[in-house]
């Protein structure tokens, strides 16, 4: 059975930084995105990762402050937060999807796996 479990959400500063982490069950030929739903609004996406993870994807609004990384020895993604907002308060998801191609997935109705997810509070 798949299994994605997220870890390293907390209470930061804005400004400050945070790290979380996803591991993952099985086989690692399969893409990785992160996703976020805070109160009251819709899940977006955040970042995403090829297989290889040569290719990465960002939505605007972590561009320049987020990063998103893996070792597959490990079966691990990790999203890097950096200079957090307020507004990235959310709870943080991340997703997988079996693929071949080298591509990183942008979709969220394209992932087959989630995680049960994440809180991160940015206090101001």
């Amino acid at each position: 059975q798949v299994q994605l479990v997220e870890s390293g959400g907390g209470l930061v500063q804005a400004g400050g930084s945070l790290r979380l982490s996803c591991t993952a069950s099985g086989r690692t030929v399969y893409a990785v995105g992160w996703f976020r739903r805070a109160p009251g609004k819709e899940r977006e996406f955040v970042a995403a990762i090829s297989l290889s993870g040569r290719l990465t994807d960002y939505t605007d609004s972590v561009k320049g402050r987020f990063t998103i990384s893996r070792d597959n020895a490990k079966n691990t993604v990790y999203l890097q937060m950096s200079s957090v907002k307020p507004e990235d308060t959310a709870v943080y998801y991340c997703a997988r999807k079996v693929m071949f191609q080298d591509i990183p997935v942008v979709r969220g109705e394209r992932y087959d796996y989630w995680g049960q997810g994440t809180q991160v509070t940015v206090s101001s």
